[in-house]
């Protein structure tokens, strides 16, 4: 057995998921993304796929990892590549490492939190909500254009939206005000996605393999992530779900193929469950330190003894969701 981390040391979630497994004991590598130059990488793939990862402390062979977890941050941006430029071997080598270890994660038999198939999804916010939807949730009525007459038609309908990025990169979520019309001729030039506004309470829930953890959040922001720019503040408390909405979570990040997500809902004040989007790669301990949910112990749990065969149903078939179990 041995576990594989991949990212940068400092990272919260990362840093917080190797402590519980070095308390557990588990044979366990951090592959520091900083020293990518120092990093090589071979893998060959035929009846089975082999490779091995070499460092100045380490020579993994990839075959004995039974488990990863992996939240890489785009090398291009680490500053010894960015200083290098384009056209320099160091930027070369690190794009050639990220696309060979990514392509390993997607096709190793090993437990992979999560692979890149699954968080793609995440790409595309409209995607994602369609499948949220099939999935069973509601979801806020969503506009995507490059229209400012279909915004404000939008706007006119439903009389209180939001907007937001309809890509996986991070944005404030504000509501559209008066003072937003004289840039609104902007989304001209970005498709932007406008969703129905939904009142209610936010929750946000961690599916960690079978095991739910959810957070009620208390705030008066718009999104309470950046409270404090709007002069609000955030109370996280931990939260027992309905039972019938904790199943339908974990029916969610099963059907996705995501052993680990986070998943953010709004229950109306007729006690209907919107969910909004799925974080493939969430940052867990924002909510963990608030509430002492244990979330890194049961995703150091799942690296070290994983999921006996978990199936899910995936367009009417059913496929492996995680196939390798240590124990």
């Amino acid at each position: 057995m041995l576990i594989l981390l991949w990212g940068l040391p400092e990272d919260s979630p990362l840093a917080a998921v190797y402590s519980e497994l070095m308390s557990l004991g588990v044979p366990t590598v951090l592959l520091n993304q900083r020293d990518i130059l120092d990093t090589e990488i071979e893998m060959s793939v035929g009846e089975t796929v082999q490779g091995v990862i070499r460092t100045r402390q380490h020579t993994i062979d990839l075959s004995t990892v039974t488990a990863a977890y992996i939240r890489p941050y785009d090398s291009r941006r680490l500053p010894q590549i960015e200083q290098a430029g384009v056209n320099s071997l160091a930027w070369q080598h690190a794009i050639a490492f990220d696309d060979t270890f990514l392509c390993w994660t997607e096709i190793t038999p090993a437990l992979v939190i999560n692979r890149p198939s699954a968080m793609a999804p995440n790409g595309s916010k409209p995607y994602q909500l369609a499948q949220i939807r099939q999935l069973g949730f509601p979801v806020p009525e969503t506009l995507v254009t490059t229209d400012p007459d279909a915004v404000q038609a939008f706007w006119q309908e439903h009389g209180n939206i939001i907007y937001k990025s309809i890509s996986g990169v991070r944005s404030k979520v504000s509501r559209l005000n008066p003072e937003h019309l004289e840039r609104l001729a902007n989304v001209a030039w970005c498709p932007t996605q406008f969703q129905q506004y939904i009142p209610g309470q936010d929750y946000r829930v961690h599916v960690v393999g079978t095991e739910v953890f959810a957070s009620e959040i208390i705030s008066q922001a718009d999104d309470y992530r950046y409270a404090t720019q709007d002069n609000e503040s955030t109370d996280i408390l931990a939260y027992e779900l309905p039972q019938e909405i904790e199943e339908k979570c974990r029916v969610l990040a099963k059907a996705i193929n995501l052993p680990l997500c986070g998943i953010d809902l709004r229950r109306t004040l007729d006690s209907k469950w919107y969910c909004f989007e799925v974080n493939p790669s969430p940052g867990f301990t924002y909510y963990e330190y608030a509430t002492n949910q244990p979330i890194s112990r049961a995703i150091a749990n799942l690296l070290a003894f994983g999921i006996d065969r978990a199936i899910t149903e995936n367009n009417g078939s059913k496929s492996p969701l995680i196939t390798v179990s240590n124990t």
